[in-house]
């Protein structure tokens, strides 16, 4: 069992950065792939940055719409996994989620809703213009 809980969501004018937090609970957590997926008003929720954790090598997945923009990290020792976001633009805004696997995530499959069983609650990132 993994519990997530999200922070460090706000408003910010564009350009502007944010760091989200994701404190995770369980013993566990460094077998576990962590992503970070958003929701939009009226809109599916989408996946916007993963990452694979093996050993001494971690592997980054993003979407094309934040790649060079957001960077995934994760430190099992804290139980923490954070995306730092920059040249954040006002189409960023969304409820921003934090998310767990016990698969292994791969560039063909990270991005998969299906794949993640444990949700945090969310926090809300609204860039504005």
């Amino acid at each position: 069992q993994v519990q997530l809980v999200e922070s460090g969501g706000g408003l910010v004018q564009a350009g502007g950065s944010l760091r989200l937090s994701c404190a995770a609970s369980g013993r566990t957590f460094s077998s576990y792939g962590m992503a970070w997926f958003r929701q939009a008003p009226g809109k599916e929720r989408e996946a916007v940055a993963g990452l694979r954790w093996s050993g001494a090598i971690t592997y980054n997945y993003y979407a094309d719409p934040v790649k060079g923009r957001f960077t995934i990290s994760r430190d099992n020792a804290k139980n923490t996994v954070w995306l730092q976001m920059n040249s954040l633009k006002p189409e960023d805004t969304a409820v921003y989620y934090c998310a767990a696997s016990p698969a292994g995530l791969y560039s063909t499959n990270w991005f998969r809703l299906s794949l993640y069983d444990y949700w945090g609650q969310g926090t809300q990132v609204t860039v504005s213009s």
